[in-house]
């Protein structure tokens, strides 16, 4: 049987850390973070990284591993994510990938193999000048196929993907190794819920001080250009420190966003037939025990 894993995602605010740290507490786990942001030192309180005291013993890897100078790939994250998976096994524990980059969690549970298409760097600093629409547009003269599976909104995965098909003439189909024996369970809100956890999580990284994190990481050198590559929260600090937004446009803007991109991954998630959804923990832990007496890992 292939080495287990279980994959704890969802809709950002919707809990997914807080129920992976009481699962791996209770079952013997550790867990990889599978979030495209928190892999780099000094973004913790715009992405939410799980402090210390909320890990509450339970070791986590992958987190603070990169600079947030220059973008870590999917194809990076998935060797650091299966060694860490791989350290983890040895200790004798249970391996929780949990985290809500759809993208980044299949590369790992999926086995994915990405083309040898190096990267472009003229290319990309011609391409980071469209808007994601532009290079969609692109895309789908290059492969439509790719296109309509694509984060269209993503504008580093779009220009990855136009590279890729220039360079081999289309995006190949991506090869499964499926290298683990797989758990999947998501974490639902109702859209109520979300709305309103989504509102009280950012007022409390307001109040935590975020705004200061990102002018500490803008005095370390980080370029703006960088700040909206990072998207979401940072892309609209950098326009509030600019003065383009005012602090309280740029709490409600970056409010809707967020929501918006809520949606987004519930319509990544909403096709997987082997996601287990459930709203509580009782509902996760009793559907994780069967796994393992199933599987005759407990």
């Amino acid at each position: 049987m292939n080495p287990p894993l279980v994959v704890i995602t969802g809709p950002t605010a919707s809990g997914k850390s807080e129920l992976a740290v009481r699962l791996a507490r209770r079952f013997g786990g550790e867990i990889v973070s599978a979030d495209s942001r928190q892999v780099y030192r000094g973004l913790d309180i715009g992405t939410g990284k799980i402090t210390p005291r909320g890990m509450r013993g339970v070791r986590h890897h992958c987190l603070d591993i990169a600079s947030p100078k220059r973008a870590m790939s999917v194809a990076a994250f998935q060797k650091h994510a299966n060694r860490a998976i791989a350290r983890i096994r040895r200790c004798g524990h249970i391996p929780f990938l949990v985290g809500g980059t759809g993208f980044w969690i299949d590369a790992v549970a999926y086995g994915i193999s990405f083309p040898a298409a190096p990267p472009n760097p003229r290319m990309r600093k011609r391409l980071s000048r469209k808007s994601a629409q532009e290079l969609l547009r692109m895309l789908r003269r290059l492969d439509p196929r790719r296109a309509k599976t694509i984060e269209q909104k993503n504008p580093r995965r779009l220009i990855r993907a136009i590279e890729i098909a220039r360079a081999l003439g289309g995006v190949p189909e991506l090869k499964q190794s499926h290298p683990y024996e797989v758990l999947w369970i998501g974490v639902q809100r109702t859209p109520e819920e979300e709305r309103r956890r989504i509102r009280k999580r950012l007022r409390a990284r307001f109040t935590a001080g975020m705004v200061q994190e990102a002018r500490l990481l803008r005095k370390r050198g980080l370029a703006w250009k960088r700040f909206y590559e990072l998207g979401l929260e940072y892309r609209f600090l950098a326009d509030y420190l600019r003065g383009e937004i005012t602090r309280r446009e740029c709490r409600i803007q970056l409010e809707r966003e967020i929501n918006d991109y809520a949606r987004r991954q519930m319509v990544w998630w909403k096709k997987r037939r082997e996601l287990l959804w459930v709203s509580s923990e009782r509902a996760a832990a009793a559907a994780l025990g069967r796994w393992l007496r199933q599987n005759r890992l407990q």
